[in-house]
């Protein structure tokens, strides 16, 4: 079979080892042919790039208002060359993937999947645009998934509950677990811990970064030579050195930057004591499988992928958006061996059963199946 992705990361057109490249590394290998649409990317030639012989990128020239007419005319242009199969459309706020695809199932009535991986703003709200998304979002969902075959969804309560409040029929709702880790690279390696906490993600005001620093304030006072490392770029940077500096965290807080692997992940995951996510919303996140698999015990807010995984208080630790709260269970955890060697016990146990290929095989096999069913 033949797909179209229909995707908002700009990644690979940008050249970057990230998730979605590890995640093709393995899903190629269950198609003939993959095409992905994305979004412009600046400063790029705007060729079509390879990867793994049977994956082509096709970035998008014009800006991003202009996306769902790109959608149709290279939608439209790689069908009458390859009459793939299936369409997956990743979708989020504002819709222009969603809307470029029903156009072009308009055209070709190739069937698709609505692909949504988190609501933006929800269960918490990083400031008024997200909380505008949600709105958004709640009202347009189920007019965007009519014509879709099925809405994959990648957890099993946050997203499916919200969607069918919004009106999205219950049986049109697939749960398809997105999230994996490589067995082979996230394993404990017995290094020397120099960092209490970590951070690793994208830095954007919705991942609660601002809450972890004013944390991080707290213990700084309370545990000897504390260290926290924060993994990642993202628009946010300026305004947390602005913070960390403000809160004369400079001794304290290492920003690392960009990891280029998940090699480099793994080994800053495995210098350190506890995994922070105080993110406002997620469809993941990724890293805490991760972490988990490093047998590094995880304390995160309850979104997405955590609600599923982590019971409070057994297998990791819930926690809320408030820096107070994030500062005194961080500093439980640190001072309590019981509980950590409980938590990271509980932790490799979960890891492993979202072992990589199983997973990937599971998402390739059931889009398969979907791809098979009459229109």
């Amino acid at each position: 079979m033949k797909l179209l992705m229909i995707s908002g990361d700009r990644s690979l057109a940008e050249g970057k080892r990230g998730a979605f490249y590890n995640t093709l590394e393995e899903f190629h290998k269950y198609w003939e042919r993959i095409d992905i649409i994305c979004p412009h990317v600046r400063n790029s030639k705007l060729e079509i790039q390879n990867y793994f012989h049977n994956v082509k990128i096709h970035p998008s020239p014009w800006p991003l208002w202009l996306q769902p007419w790109w959608i149709l005319k290279k939608g439209r242009e790689i069908y009458r060359e390859q009459k793939f199969d299936l369409m997956t459309v990743h979708e989020y706020p504002p819709f222009y993937n969603g809307i470029g695809a029903r156009w072009l199932w308009n055209k070709i009535r190739t069937p698709y999947v609505l692909e949504i991986h988190h609501i933006p703003g929800y269960p918490k709200a990083a400031g008024f645009k997200e909380w505008l998304y949600k709105i958004a979002t709640h009202f347009f969902i189920k007019y965007d998934t009519v014509k879709a075959k099925a809405v994959r969804v990648v957890n099993r309560h946050q997203v499916p509950e919200f969607l069918i409040k919004s009106g999205v029929p219950k049986e049109k709702i697939t749960y398809i677990p997105s999230m994996y880790v490589d067995l082979d690279i996230f394993k404990p390696t017995g290094v020397e811990k120099k960092y209490d906490l970590i951070f690793v993600g994208r830095l954007a005001k919705n991942k609660g970064i601002d809450l972890l620093l004013e944390a991080a304030s707290k213990l700084e006072t309370q545990i000897p030579n504390f260290k926290l490392l924060i993994v990642g770029i993202g628009p946010f940077i300026h305004f947390l050195k602005f913070k960390i500096e403000n809160l004369k965290l400079q001794d304290s807080v290492l920003l690392y930057g960009w990891a280029k692997d998940s090699a480099e992940v793994a080994d800053m995951l495995n210098q350190s004591k506890v995994l922070i996510m105080p993110s406002y919303n997620e469809g993941g996140p990724r890293v805490v499988l991760e972490a988990m698999a490093c047998g590094v015990p995880v304390l995160a807010t309850p979104v997405g992928l955590v609600t599923d995984i982590i019971k409070d208080g057994e297998s990791g630790g819930v926690i809320d958006w408030n820096p107070a709260d994030i500062s005194q269970k961080a500093l439980e955890l640190l001072r309590d061996a019981g509980k950590y060697q409980k938590y990271l016990a509980s932790s490799l146990e979960i890891a492993s059963r979202f072992e990589k290929q199983a997973a990937i095989k599971n998402y390739a096999e059931k889009l398969h199946k979907l791809g098979q069913i009459s229109t």
